[in-house]
């Protein structure tokens, strides 16, 4: 890693900057099999699944007897380690229900706001080296929560042609109503304009590499919404001589594993805590099956030294990393003044892990700085909130002559009229 000491803010955006590609280096070849998918269907989402994923398929929906096999490959363990970090996610995102809101502004004026589910959503689930069942459980559960009609998943398939069997078991688990077979910009694509055998939806959630953000970021241009644009993973870890080498080390390193476009990035107080990081990277990193990966991320990766908390902070917020995690003497005040952030995780005994997994907040977060305007997954990205008025001749009589003034101020005369028509009506009447 590169260790950075005492950095001056002009030169933070340049040291902070992303390890990843613009736009216009993909932009074209999602634009080509968009336009392709969009003319075609399944027939260009067959040729692309065939050139990326290596497989020709006679059928790209999973079966039920595909769903049981999985099922039964699962073992025991795994599977109540996910039921458990289900049971944890349900239990979080639950409790972000809220009532409907309901004020009456004047008298005989009653406004209410309440929320309804999105009706069709898609769920992309990366495959690979890293297939993310923990992600469906993110996704589908707050999405069952909500009371989504159609929950449609997407998931590339092996060169067997099969998606990974904890995938399906926690798809089938969670209520996922239909498993396609298809990944990367074909899949966003097909979610997109709709296929003969994949839906179209309404709004599409779920990470994936540069290729499947500038797909999701492209869909915006159909009618479609995203969650976010959420790319490859970030953390930065703020620690003094309060916290464990060994436990920083490891929190970096896990982040690092996710991808070779992965950052992670160590800002400190402490020149022998930095010291010792270092030292505990290169022993942890040795014996990681992901070594190569994790090796090339840590690349990119970054060890800052600054002089005060106050300056530390300075730079986290400017940097609006995914992931967070507060280990030092001061907890409080990095927690409380930390604004741009996906996700915080505060001590020495909360890994990001556990956010990953089974502690039951979401971990589909903002990257690339989009903290700093995106929020990550919660129960209301699947959902809308809806405004309900209903006013009596009272409540009319009580606002009208505000509407009446304001509208023939903006030069709208119709709209003044709406107004006039009633209360003369009123008027005549009493």
């Amino acid at each position: 890693m590169n260790k950075i000491y005492n950095p001056a803010p002009e030169t933070w955006s340049e040291i902070l900057k992303r390890p990843t590609k613009t736009i216009d280096d993909i932009e074209t070849t999602v634009k080509e099999i968009f336009k392709e998918v969009q003319k075609k269907g399944d027939e260009a989402v067959s040729k692309y699944t065939s050139i990326f994923d290596g497989i020709a398929l006679d059928d790209n929906e999973v079966s039920q007897s595909e769903i049981s096999e999985a099922i039964a490959l699962i073992s025991n363990e795994l599977k109540e380690a996910i039921q458990l970090a289900k049971s944890n996610i349900y239990k979080f995102h639950l409790a972000q229900k809220t009532d409907r809101i309901t004020i009456e502004t004047t008298e005989g004026v009653n406004c209410w706001q309440e929320k309804r589910p999105i009706q069709k959503i898609g769920l992309y689930i990366p495959g690979g080296t890293a297939p993310l069942f923990s992600t469906v459980l993110m996704l589908a559960v707050p999405a069952a929560i909500a009371g989504c009609n159609e929950i449609v998943l997407c998931s590339p398939p092996d060169k067997n042609g099969k998606i990974n069997p904890a995938i399906l078991y926690a798809a089938n688990l969670c209520g996922v109503t239909k498993i396609i077979k298809v990944g990367g910009i074909q899949a966003i694509a097909g979610m997109t304009f709709g296929t003969e055998t994949i839906p179209k939806v309404y709004k599409i959630f779920g990470p994936g590499n540069q290729f499947v953000t500038v797909a999701k970021q492209l869909a915006t241009q159909f009618g479609v919404a995203i969650d976010m644009p959420a790319g490859p993973s970030e953390l930065l870890v703020v620690a003094d001589d309060s916290a464990v080498p060994a436990f920083v080390a490891s929190d970096l390193l896990s982040q690092a594993e996710h991808g070779t476009d992965s950052q992670v990035i160590l800002v400190s107080t402490s020149k022998t805590l930095i010291d010792a990081v270092g030292n505990e990277i290169q022993s942890q990193i040795a014996v990681l099956p992901r070594k190569a990966i994790a090796e090339n991320a840590i690349a990119n990766s970054k060890l800052i030294f600054v002089e005060n908390s106050t300056v530390a902070l300075q730079l986290i917020n400017e940097y609006g990393p995914e992931h967070f995690i507060i280990c030092t003497n001061e907890d409080d005040f990095y927690s409380d003044e930390i604004y741009n952030a996906g996700s915080v995780f505060i001590g020495n005994y909360t890994p990001e892990s556990a956010g990953d997994y089974a502690s039951g907040t979401n971990h589909t977060l903002p990257t690339n700085g989009y903290a700093k305007n995106y929020s990550g997954v919660n129960l209301d990205s699947f959902m809308k909130s809806m405004t309900f008025q209903k006013i009596t001749e009272k409540g009319i009589k009580n606002i009208g002559k505000a509407i009446e003034i304001m509208a023939e101020a903006e030069g709208l005369q119709a709209h003044k009229n709406a107004v006039t028509l009633r209360l003369k009506q009123i008027e005549l009447r009493n």
